[in-house]
């Protein structure tokens, strides 16, 4: 069947096509016969049927399970392949895969390198990824299916973590199973494998569990909690060891882990449900994660792990587990639990497996309510970390000496205006993938050195000398990993892996914390990462991300930060630097004639989606200042902002600020169009840009509809008289302006006439036509008759 399959040129092919279909049909829903089916196909040609003939043959097969008794079957046939030496003996064997009973596996990095697997390891590595697929379209009763997940988990636990080092069988009394490996020692590869299974089982099974419930018990609905029984069992068995020797570091790590995790578990069932249940909960979850992390990358988690089960020590009162060399943890000068907590997450995210990731995010939603300022501004210095300096800059000057002028990075990009500008943007985009292979220790050496220089930056104003420290170790072992990655990822490509890690976080913070006032923290480093122009060079991947987080969980969420430490003088500097990036034109370079089409046209998108941002954090920040409920006196250097702004629209062609924004803010915040009416008749009056003039008129209508109410009661009507009244002046001065300098261009013509026609019906309907034609001089009145005709004959004939 096989040789028929690979060839469609073969006029058996449709034959052996017609008998699969045959065998599919003849299988139906008998288990027994799919079992059967799928070993048989698979045995006979090593694992690669679907493969070789091109059909889906097998996969179809082992989603077809629906039965805890067939897939029980299925496993245990699954465990025989494995373990089945006559089968292995069969297949040619490379000694170099494998180890003697009593030695270490070896890195699992070499045996990676290696290349393909050989073919005595294709049959198992089908075994192994086999069984979630198995899970993955299972639908069966919580209780069935957990105790489908237990099987595998063990199967995968006795072939991926240990090894028999008398014989090839072993009985635990305690559990009264007896366990088997193959008689020839299986491959790293295989190991790492299982245990990457394991991890995977182990955080689906927290994803569907959610939010637990104890009703059933701890022991009989927690994987984790078994998986770590079992362990801990194997473990003690003599003729069992760990499929690697591990360092005294190690082992002194994995020992406390399993204790960590022993005691969370004891706490978790005295535990009611709620916020104390998810937190130990997720805790042991990481402890597990990162247990199994260590075994796949033995050396590079000790620390972490001592860290963490010191977190664990402090955040949950485990005192009858504190060393007496630990005694210090209750000193008040000690670092904050949380400050400790992050610092060990951010040393993790660099090389960490999804699972492990995944299980981190978990531990930080149910933590992150007592989240320092310092820890925040730990994550957010990661992403707006590069790994060269900005080149060309001058002398002695720190990052954030421009903080004060410019907090979102638009100064730095309207200095570069001249050659310099050029000369640094080819200097930036033309790195090759050659300069990254260059990167070593050194540059690590000069980011920890640059990293000094950037201490007066505000937002690492509030981290010491050991945690600059930290943060420059965590980029030092990228470039070390980098250095020791033969044909792997480049730095730079790391560093972006680092910061989108890190964005998670921060999404979950932002998530859990909509209405804190670090929310603004958050909000300026990720907006000035994305301003950054590097950040779109790097990655088109993180400027998307910054960009979703900004939308979806600051700008557009359904809460925003409140309370008085949220200070007016800081929201008016960001309401001041977003007007003006709104108002920012698109720069042309002049090297642009030079770049593509596709070029253009990235650079072009982006700067729409710079002024979108913009105008977005402008709302934003207005309904932060609506929400505090400031007293007018204080709202005036809001107003004093809005002025400036709007004198530049009409002074200036270089101001990009689009009408439609401005007419919706004025929309969604009446109270900033009422104090500006006058400001804004009389700029749009003395306009020099008659296009600047005919665009403002649709500001003037919309706030002229918030001033004059609706009501038609007495007092609503006498109000909004008053308020026209009040404004008539410059009203029908500008009306003359419009008449006696009517544009030539027709759409234009036609806005100027539907304008004039609104503002006299709004003076007509509150009786106000002679002290209107009053305001206007004979040469004024000829120029309406002139240019407006009927439209102001009518209006004139309404005097009274």
């Amino acid at each position: 069947m096989v040789d028929v399959l690979s060839t469609k040129d073969s006029w058996l092919y449709k034959v052996v096509q017609h008998f699969l279909k045959e065998l599919s049909d003849w299988v139906g829903n008998d288990d027994v016969r799919r079992v059967a089916v799928i070993v048989a196909l698979q045995r006979h040609s090593n694992a690669r049927f679907d493969g070789i003939t091109k059909t889906k043959t097998v996969k179809a097969l082992v989603t077809e399970f629906k039965t805890e008794s067939g897939c029980m079957l299925f496993i245990q046939n699954l465990m025989n392949m494995f373990v089945d030496e006559g089968n292995a003996s069969e297949e040619p064997s490379d000694q170099s895969q494998t180890t003697d009973d009593n030695s270490e596996m070896g890195s699992v990095e070499d045996k990676d390198s290696n290349g393909a697997m050989e073919n005595s390891d294709f049959l198992k590595t089908w075994v192994v990824e086999s069984l979630p697929i198995i899970l993955k379209h299972l639908k069966l009763e919580p209780e069935a299916k957990f105790r489908v997940q237990k099987e595998i988990l063990k199967f995968l636990a006795v072939q991926g973590l240990f090894s028999a080092s008398l014989g090839s069988e072993v009985t635990s009394f305690e559990l009264q199973e007896k366990f088997k490996w193959p008689k020839a020692p299986t491959s790293s590869a295989i190991c790492r494998m299982c245990i990457e299974q394991i991890q995977s089982l182990l955080a689906n099974a927290q994803k569907i569990e959610g939010l637990r419930s104890l009703s059933s018990g701890l022991d009989h609905s927690d994987l984790g909690s078994y998986f770590m029984r079992f362990l801990s069992t194997l473990r003690n068995i003599p003729s069992v060891s760990l499929f690697r020797s591990l360092s005294d570091d190690d082992e002194k790590a994995f020992e406390k882990l399993q204790e960590m995790e022993s005691s969370l578990s004891r706490e978790e069932k005295n535990c009611v449900i709620g916020a104390e249940a998810n937190k130990l909960h997720a805790m042991r979850f990481l402890l597990i994660q990162l247990l199994l992390q260590a075994l796949l990358r033995p050396g590079e988690f000790s620390e972490a792990a001592s860290e963490l089960v010191i977190c664990c020590k402090k955040a949950f009162a485990a005192s009858d587990l504190l060393d007496s060399g630990e005694e210090e943890l209750d000193n008040d000068a000690d670092p904050k639990l949380m400050d400790v907590l992050v610092d060990t997450f951010l040393s993790l995210l660099p090389q960490s497996s999804a699972p492990l990731r995944s299980a981190i995010e978990q531990v930080f939603k149910y933590f992150c309510n007592d989240v320092t300022n310092d820890g925040l501004l730990r994550m957010l210095r990661v992403i707006k970390k590069d790994l060269k300096p900005p080149r060309h800059r001058e002398e002695g000057k720190d990052d954030g000496d421009d903080d004060d002028e410019d907090f979102i990075g638009i100064e730095e990009v309207e200095e570069g205006e001249g050659e310099g500008e050029e000369e640094m943007d080819e200097a930036e985009t033309g790195e090759t993938g050659e300069d990254e292979e260059l990167t070593d220790d050194s540059e690590a050496v000069a980011e920890v050195e640059e990293a000094g220089k950037e201490l007066s930056d505000d937002s690492d104003g509030g981290m010491d000398d050991d945690a600059m420290f930290r943060m420059d170790a965590y980029l030092a072992q990228i470039f070390k990993d980098r250095k020791n990655q033969a044909g792997g990822e480049t730095t730079q490509s790391q560093l972006v892996l680092f910061k989108l890690r890190v964005l998670s976080l921060l999404e979950v913070y932002l998530h859990e914390n909509p209405a804190e006032p670090e929310v603004l923290m958050v909000y300026l480093n990720l907006a000035r990462a994305f301003v950054n122009p590097q950040t779109a060079e790097i990655s088109e991947q993180l400027g998307q991300r910054i960009w979703g987080i900004l939308q979806k969980k600051i700008l557009k969420a359904k809460d925003f930060p409140r309370g008085d430490a949220v200070q007016l003088p800081t929201l008016k500097s960001l309401l001041e630097k977003n007007l003006k990036l709104a108002s920012k034109p698109l720069k042309k370079k002049k090297s642009a004639g030079n770049l593509s089409k596709k070029k253009q046209l990235a650079m072009s998108k982006r700067h729409k989606m710079i002024v979108s941002l913009a105008q977005d954090s402008t709302f934003w920040i207005l309904k932060i200042i609506g929400a505090r409920n400031f007293p007018e006196c204080e709202l005036q250097g809001v107003i004093d902002i809005f002025k400036g702004e709007l004198a530049r629209y009409f002074e200036s062609k270089t101001s990009q600020i689009k009408s439609d924004f401005l007419t919706e803010i004025f929309r969604r915040r009446p109270w900033i169009g009422h104090h500006l009416f006058g400001f804004l008749l009389e700029k749009c009056s003395r306009a020099k840009l008659e296009f600047r003039r005919v665009e403002a008129l649709d500001l003037v209508i919309e706030i002229l509809k918030s001033m004059v109410s609706s009501g038609n009661d007495e007092s609503n009507r006498n109000a909004s008289k008053k308020v026209l009244k009040n404004h008539l002046q410059k009203l029908s001065h500008l009306i003359k302006e419009l008449a006696t300098n009517m544009p030539e261009k027709p759409s234009r013509r036609a806005e100027a006439r539907k304008f004039c026609g609104k503002v006299f019906r709004y003076v007509s309907t509150y009786d106000l036509t002679k002290s209107f034609l009053k305001y206007l001089a004979p040469e004024a009145e000829a120029a309406c008759e002139s240019q407006l005709g009927e439209l102001y004959l009518n209006f004139k004939k309404i005097e009274r």
